[in-house]
């Protein structure tokens, strides 16, 4: 699909992100398998990969080798073609139909909390998706603008799903403004910011604050942020020289969730695993998955719509290593006239299933003001 009013720098890929962002065009090669990507840039068969990488990575994954490459200090401003009231009609919504209604995933939410309660699982996340669709077709970059636009930290991305070689991805762009680092490593440092543990905001802001403390004091959210950083810590602490992570997680805001984050240090040494290495060796996390793994997964696959790239990752590696990669949630799939939303949450024994489906509502927030979704139309 071509866009043939698009600027002639419109990118196939992006990561916006205020600590430093990247924009490519073009492809010089794919690579459908992440592995096999990670080990060309560890042989030095390609300097650069950007892309996604699915939610279950035995899946095509979207990584290209670009060809026009440009750095920025600081977070992506979107360009005017982007922006104004000429924009915003180009976005005219039609309709909202959630593949999973509020209904229905309490009402799967109250059966994995009774499994749970019966079993030796700890956690399962699950996720429903909304489809939209628009008077006419989108740009799916004009979507990616406004993801930027409207994110506090003016974080987003785009990637082009169409080096997964499936032809149903011609011109679908996978675009989001995910709060959650996957993980990156800058020399021999790496970082991480995972998310597990969350509360919607408040309009009242005394509320609000509140809130957030009570998240902060949770002691149902900080066993389930535990187990996430736990994850970190047993993968982590094989490579790393030194590891840091704190005991207690922070508070994280965005402009629709207070989310419970813990900010992990370490080092590596410089021939060490790359970024890629390591986001494959983490993913999926208990914040995305559950615990233990494999049989939260298989209660995922059991109940959900396939995910896709939704709760994959999404960002760039260097043949020397350095990268970054953010967990691709609160996000879309976004093609022609339509687009597939996703939001998800962390069920445990004593969670509340009417919590958790108000929260998914919630977390949809963030994707549906972007792709210019009424008010009145996104309480899914």
């Amino acid at each position: 699909m071509t866009y043939l009013d698009r600027p002639a720098t419109a990118p196939d890929f992006l990561l916006s992100r205020s600590s430093g962002s990247l924009r490519t065009r073009g492809s010089r090669a794919n690579w459908p398998d992440p592995f096999e990507a990670a080990t060309a840039l560890r042989n030095g068969d390609a300097g650069l990969i950007v892309g996604a990488v699915p939610f279950d990575t035995a899946n095509r994954a979207a990584l290209t080798v670009p060809e026009v490459i440009t750095e920025s200090e600081g977070p992506l401003e979107p360009p005017a073609h982007y922006r104004g009231l000429d924009a915003g009609q180009k976005a005219e919504v039609l309709s909202v139909t959630p593949l999973t209604t509020s209904e229905e995933h309490q009402t799967t939410a109250a059966a994995t909390i009774a499994t749970i309660q019966n079993t030796t699982l700890e956690k399962v996340v699950l996720a429903r998706a909304v489809d939209v669709e628009f008077a006419e077709e989108v740009d799916p970059l004009l979507i990616a603008a406004r993801m930027i636009d409207l994110s506090a930290r003016r974080d987003g991305f785009a990637v082009d799903l169409g080096a997964t070689g499936r032809h149903d991805d011609k011109g679908t762009l996978l675009v989001g403004s995910s709060p959650e680092l996957l993980i990156r490593r800058r020399g021999t440092t790496v970082e991480a910011l995972p998310l597990a543990g969350s509360a919607a905001r408040l309009r009242d802001r005394d509320a609000d604050v509140t809130v957030g403390r009570m998240l902060q004091d949770s002691v149902k959210d900080l066993s389930e942020h535990r187990w996430v950083t736990d994850h970190y810590e047993r993968v982590l602490s094989q490579v790393c020289t030194e590891l840091s992570v704190p005991d207690r997680p922070e508070l994280i805001q965005t402009n629709e969730m207070w989310h419970l984050g813990t900010r992990i240090q370490g080092t590596v040494p410089e021939d060490g695993p790359s970024a890629l290495d390591l986001a494959l060796m983490l993913h999926p996390t208990p914040a995305v998955g559950g615990y233990p793994t494999h049989e939260a997964l298989g209660i995922i696959d059991e109940v959900e719509e396939p995910r896709d790239f939704y709760a994959g990752f999404v960002g760039w590696c260097r043949a020397d290593g350095d990268g970054e990669y953010m967990v691709s949630i609160r996000c879309a799939e976004v093609a022609g006239a339509g687009a597939r939303a996703w939001a998800g949450g962390g069920i445990v024994a004593n969670s509340s299933a009417a919590a958790e489906t108000a929260e998914t509502t919630a977390k949809l927030q963030t994707a549906l003001r972007a792709l210019n979704v009424p008010a009145a139309l996104r309480a899914v």
